[in-house]
């Protein structure tokens, strides 16, 4: 005999009336082959009229992940990084289970009124599912570029997404591969909403502590959105196949009454993990190719987006969920043939674009470390404007309005606040768990570092570039990357 995907008793060989009644494992559940996850399993089936996986899974709303790509625009840089949100989601949903599995006793012991294992795993799993879901085309740039003149981001449009048009079927989930929910329990959408978004801590007294240390796995130093994208990101590139250890960095984690705690053995693993993913920043998200196509679309943006959207799209879900990367590049791609003057010379300059005819050339570039937040706060590369000023100054009088573009580009090596007060680290010498941020090997790592880089139209001036650069960061311990 051995236990089934509920932790019940059954035959290794299952009876006849197991296998022709309607909750058998194979009619219940499908899989889904994933080159990260291998199989992922979800939920197709189950009592008549319940709402499963599969419906949420097959709604407009995260069908609609298909068509906005995971990497926004380096996959113009990256030939086989044509991933898109929709993998994304489905692999930080199962990574909700392989946490749940390993982490619910100590949450349950950690947080004794936490509910049953099948409402927390099925909660988490739909937090995971959903989190991307408020995403518009190109993804963060998006977020900057458009939603952020409405004082929007990504996550309260997928909270309001989830609160308003999915939280009917989110309330009727009843199951999931692993677990379901008690008999006395109905999921509540709006502790999905609120897992989905920026930590405030002023909102935490109003939500149970067993909710609040699940949020870690979500807003935290590692979490399963940032554990799948790394893997995913890293393999789809073909930067490395299997960037990290993702089951020692699972093992070695457990909660305690303080929150999301890693073992001192699993150091290693998470050191790991930090530093391929500021890695994946550097040479991936932040590519010099990649920065200049970013420039080009600012551009783009700021004259296009009245032609995007007609406003706030917080006030018309409807519209902005036909809104996607695919439908955009498609409309940009008829502008240049429009009747109106505007929207034609628009198009020939999304033209130039999706012929990957890049405007901006990579002249030069620095980076620098920060092993201190105040310090990084006070450095002129706070902005890209900023930068910009800064070295138009140390430019010759006849270059200091030539057409150029800068770049400052930020990769978190370490949270020094908010994100590492949601981890902590047992230390089993003393038998003591304390915050994260007190590890020496944590702490050796720098909090973050920042990239300039300067483009042009033309490298025709890139000494005196250069130079005005090297201005910029005198006194400072840089590092020339510009060869890499």
């Amino acid at each position: 005999m051995q236990p089934n995907w509920l932790g019940q008793t059954r035959w290794t060989l299952p009876r006849t009336s197991f296998i022709i009644g309607r909750m058998n494992p194979y009619s219940s559940e499908s899989l889904c082959s994933d080159p990260i996850h291998g199989y992922i399993p979800f939920v197709v089936d189950g009592e008549p009229g319940e709402v499963t996986e599969r419906h949420i899974i097959d709604s407009a709303w995260v069908q609609r992940m298909r068509q906005i790509h995971q990497l926004q625009t380096a996959w113009w840089v990256y030939p086989t990084a044509e991933h898109t949100r929709f993998q994304h989601v489905l692999g930080v949903m199962h990574l909700a289970s392989r946490a749940v599995k390993h982490l619910y006793l100590s949450l349950k012991e950690s947080c004794p009124e936490a509910p049953s294992r099948g409402y927390v795993e099925t909660l988490l799993r739909m937090a995971g599912l959903l989190h991307d879901v408020g995403h518009g085309p190109f993804g963060h740039f998006f977020d900057s570029h458009f939603l952020s003149q409405y004082g929007l981001t990504h996550e309260k449009l997928g909270a309001q997404i989830i609160e308003e048009k999915l939280a009917g079927m989110l309330s009727q989930l009843r199951r999931n591969p692993n677990s379901e929910l008690a008999h006395d329990e109905q999921l509540d959408p709006g502790q999905i909403a609120w897992l989905i978004q920026r930590p405030r801590e002023e909102e935490e007294a109003a939500y149970p502590q067993w909710l609040i240390h699940l949020r870690s796995l979500l807003s935290g130093i590692y979490t399963i959105d940032n554990m799948d994208f790394v893997l995913r990101d890293a393999y789809m590139t073909g930067y490395s196949s299997r960037s990290y250890d993702l089951d020692r960095l699972l093992h070695y984690s457990f909660f305690t009454p303080q929150g999301l705690t890693i073992h001192h053995r699993g150091m290693g693993a998470l050191i790991r993990f930090m530093n391929v993913r500021a890695e994946l920043f550097h040479n991936v998200y932040f590519h010099r190719e990649v920065m200049a196509i970013d420039k080009m679309l600012e551009d783009l943006f700021r004259d296009s987006r009245d032609h995007f959207f007609p406003g706030d799209p917080s006030t018309d879900l409807d519209r902005y969920r036909q809104l996607t990367e695919f439908s955009l590049l498609v409309d940009v791609a008829r502008w240049s043939q429009s009747d109106s003057g505007e929207l034609r010379a628009l198009g020939q300059r999304w033209d130039q674009l999706l012929a990957r005819d890049i405007q901006w050339k990579f002249v030069c570039e620095r980076s620098i470390g920060f092993n201190d937040a105040t310090t990084e706060q006070s450095n002129i590369l706070r902005s890209d404007r900023m930068a910009e000023v800064a070295i138009r100054e140390g430019l010759p009088a006849e270059l200091k309005e030539m057409p150029l573009k800068v770049a400052v580009s930020r990769y978190i090596f370490r949270h020094e606040t908010a994100g590492a007060q949601k981890n902590f680290l047992y230390d089993a010498a003393h038998n003591q768990v304390r915050p994260l941020t007190s590890d020496q090997i944590f702490r050796s790592l720098p909090i973050s570092r920042k990239i300039c880089r300067i483009y042009a139209e033309n490298t025709d001036h890139a000494p005196q570039l250069s130079s005005a650069l090297d201005a910029l960061f005198g006194g400072t311990r840089i590092d020339d990357l510009t060869n890499m």
